[in-house]
């Protein structure tokens, strides 16, 4: 699976790469336009010495292990919400036609290696606040599960983005809701949102272990919202459920697929 992925991953790369001057140009960008929800971060951090009583290098730590995850997600496993685009054309019978998992044909389709400026850009971050902060290395393995759990999540989210769009195929903005906003909603630390949110985003839709949970116990703080400590260790099962969640829900999309006609 991991073969065939790569190689129609290169596929798009190699086509890509023929202009290696906009290659090059878009990778730049990329990586340009994601330090511009850093440079948020500081202008918040100019005014104020703590955000819902993190420190600048902490909110940096949880944006860089959100970013890393989602970044990664972005470039591997985002295309599949363009599914609402090759049910309209009459393309994706090509998908399911084909001896190899629908769903990664459409993550590799059009496969954008250029993204990598971001998740650079986003692996700088984690890497200097790591730094900066001075972990205990005995709380440190947490981070790598974090990431891990991240990726698992945020690709579960655009699996489900993509089964709803067999139901709802002119609404792909919607479930971009759920996907990039949560990506902008776990940048910040969740204390700052209201209390219904945030319980929404733990024991509704697992965003909360994307790094929020987990991030609390790499850091050695309490959560401000009062939630139990074994909380921080139910990441990996959180991104299980989910992901199952997702497989169950692609499955019945893909069943209960039936063509565009003609």
């Amino acid at each position: 699976m991991v073969s065939i992925y790569a190689r129609l991953a290169w596929t798009w790369t190699r086509a890509a790469a023929a202009y290696p001057g906009s290659f090059v140009l878009m990778i730049v960008l990329g990586f340009a336009t994601t330090a511009l929800d850093v440079a948020v971060i500081l202008v918040v951090f100019a005014n104020t010495t703590t955000l819902a009583g993190f420190s600048r290098d902490e909110v940096l730590f949880l944006y860089g292990t959100a970013s890393l995850a989602f970044t990664v997600c972005d470039m591997f496993v985002s295309n599949i919400d363009r599914v609402s685009q090759h049910i309209k054309a009459g393309t994706f019978d090509t998908f399911l036609i084909r001896p190899v998992s629908a769903w990664l044909q459409l993550c590799a389709d059009r496969f954008n290696a250029n993204r990598i400026g971001r998740v650079l850009q986003a692996g700088l971050v984690l890497g200097y606040a790591v730094a900066a902060l001075d972990l205990d290395w005995r709380r440190a393995w947490m981070i790598p599960v974090m990431v891990i759990t991240g990726i698992v999540i945020f690709s579960a989210l655009w699996t489900l983005a993509g089964a709803v769009q067999f139901v709802l195929t002119d609404a792909p903005e919607l479930v971009n809701a759920f996907t990039y906003g949560g990506h902008q909603l776990t940048q910040y630390p969740l204390s700052i949102y209201a209390r219904d949110l945030v319980r929404s985003v733990t024991y509704v839709l697992p965003l909360a272990f994307v790094n929020w949970q987990p991030g609390l116990y790499a850091l050695g703080r309490d959560d401000p919202l009062g939630t139990p400590e074994f909380m921080r260790f139910l990441g990996p099962a959180a991104a299980l459920a989910l992901a199952l969640a997702a497989a169950l829900a692609w499955r019945q999309g893909i069943r209960h697929y039936r063509s565009t006609g003609s």
